[in-house]
């Protein structure tokens, strides 16, 4: 009779925790009982009866899932590898879990495919610089194919373009002549600004000296001009005193004196 109790009491406990069902904040999800939806799973503590109740949580947050890599032909022939991420979540639990067997493969697949199209109707060129409008082409044709599945595509990036080995090389040979060309042009230019500065420098200097020679030139112009006009006024004077006294008995000055009174000035 203990026993019996003990494994009654067992079975009610088993009963007890398995009727409780506890979901995250992150998370929803759906009660089936027998084969049909008889409820929701909301966040918190759920009440299901054991044994004929299956609840299935699906995680609503942001995922990321990877597009593994696959060699893809372009308009032109060429063959390049490309991969990619997608960052989606499950908006309606509902059509997630009731109109799709595994969303999440089937995202993997309509993406590759899907990006197998859009390579395929461009060229290798295109491909490679065009990256933006292959992920924003990408994005719109995921968002709208998974909307019937209750499930939001919010951002696609293609994470590397792996072109065919000898494009690549020729690509880095040609990235390899830009960066000489460039570095040409510029030590080119460098030395170019190098000799104008320098001419510059010349000229600036020039410029000065003959400024200076001019502002000295002048400045002696200017000294002999008003030495000369003073020296000519004492001259004319000079001369005029000696005219007016020529004739006059009272005073005589000799031409001597005139002489030294010349030199005199011109000693001053």
């Amino acid at each position: 009779m203990f026993w019996f109790w003990i494994i009654v009491g067992l079975i009610v406990m088993y009963i007890l925790i398995k009727s409780v069902v506890i979901v995250n904040q992150y998370e929803m999800g759906l009660i089936f009982r027998l084969g049909k939806v008889a409820g929701i799973l909301k966040p918190g503590v759920n009440i299901i009866i054991p044994l004929i109740d299956v609840p299935i949580k699906v995680d609503v947050r942001t995922k990321v899932i990877d597009i593994p890599p696959q060699e893809m032909i372009t308009k032109d022939n060429a063959a390049v590898t490309i991969d990619a991420v997608i960052y989606y979540r499950v908006v309606d639990v509902d059509r997630a879990l009731l109109e799709v067997q595994n969303y999440e493969y089937a995202i993997i697949n309509l993406a590759q495919t899907t990006l197998r199209a859009i390579i395929g109707s461009m060229e290798l060129d295109g491909v490679l610089d065009r990256r933006e409008y292959i992920n924003s082409k990408l994005l719109d044709t995921l968002d709208k194919d998974t909307d019937a599945w209750g499930v939001r595509v919010e951002k696609v990036e293609l994470r590397e373009i792996e072109p065919p080995k000898d494009i690549k090389d020729a690509m880095t040979q040609q990235m390899k002549a830009e960066r000489l060309k460039r570095a040409a042009i510029l030590e080119a230019e460098g030395e170019k600004q190098s000799k104008i500065l320098k001419a510059e420098g010349i000229a600036q200097s020039l410029r000065i000296e003959a400024e200076g020679q001019a502002k000295a030139i002048k400045i002696v112009a200017e000294a002999a001009q008003q030495y000369f006009k003073d020296e000519a006024q004492l001259y004319k004077a000079l001369d005029v005193t000696s005219l007016v006294l020529k004739d006059n008995t009272k005073y005589v000055i000799s031409e001597n004196v005139m002489d030294i009174a010349k030199k005199f000035v011109k000693q001053q």
